[in-house]
């Protein structure tokens, strides 16, 4: 529905017909929800760019004109900075929203006091992810925790859901992730656990596939990335 949603954004220049002055982001607000109710949780505020209003929503970044004719989504580009506003917003969003999970509800391997953090989206039968495992002593090595979020890409309820399932309930979650990415076998345990709820907070960030590693500056690597490479771009050495 929220893709589906997006893409309808997409391919819309909505009018508005906001008052001016301080008024103007109540009533951008309000057209934006009239025409679409699910942006009811949205935030309105200026953007960097003269004339132009930014829309938050969930981890989403699009523009709105100060008359409040049209809606705009894409990157704006600072060209003197050679920089990505956009992106740059983006990053602090996906921070917040995955500091908002507990660390306890994750599965952490690595030092107490790393020098950097990833959190990795990650599918206990996805063939990268488990390549990607493979290199987490070597992170570890050079002072990088790891905190895994589970993405069943075959959705809830699916083996892989099961399977991350097993996973978050077994004695020794650590062993038991190393087991499953090697394709072995698992206790079919069930108890409560946050594989959903990793699941649907990996939706909000509309990830793709799997790896899904997540910088702790925000920044987002789609797909598996060798050790020696992500330590450099860590600022590490290998």
């Amino acid at each position: 529905m929220l893709r589906f949603f997006i893409f309808g954004l997409a391919c819309l220049a909505i009018p508005f017909y906001a008052t001016a002055g301080e008024k103007e982001e109540q009533q951008i607000k309000a057209e934006l929800v009239r025409a679409f109710p699910e942006l009811k949780a949205a935030s309105v505020k200026p953007s960097p760019v003269t004339g132009m209003y930014e829309v938050e929503f969930d981890s989403k970044i699009f523009y709105t004109t100060s008359d409040g004719k049209y809606l705009f989504m894409g990157d704006v580009m600072d060209l003197r900075a050679q920089s990505n506003i956009t992106e740059a917003r983006r990053a602090v969003i996906r921070t917040r929203l995955l500091n908002e999970v507990d660390e306890k509800n994750m599965l952490v391997i690595g030092p107490d006091k790393p020098k950097r953090t990833l959190t990795v989206f990650t599918d206990v039968d996805c063939g990268y992810c488990a390549k990607f495992h493979l290199d987490v002593p070597a992170l570890n090595k050079q002072g990088v925790k790891v905190r895994y979020l589970f993405y069943p890409r075959t959705g809830i309820g699916s083996q892989s859901y099961k399977r991350a399932v097993a996973v978050w309930c077994a004695s020794d979650r650590a062993k038991a992730i190393g087991i499953a990415k090697a394709g072995g076998k698992l206790d079919m345990k069930t108890c409560a656990n946050p594989v959903e709820s990793h699941f649907q907070l990996g939706q909000r960030l509309d990830i793709g596939g799997t790896p899904a590693i997540f910088l702790d500056d925000g920044k987002v690597l789609p797909g598996y990335v060798p050790a020696p490479r992500l330590l450099a771009m860590l600022g590490l050495k290998s």
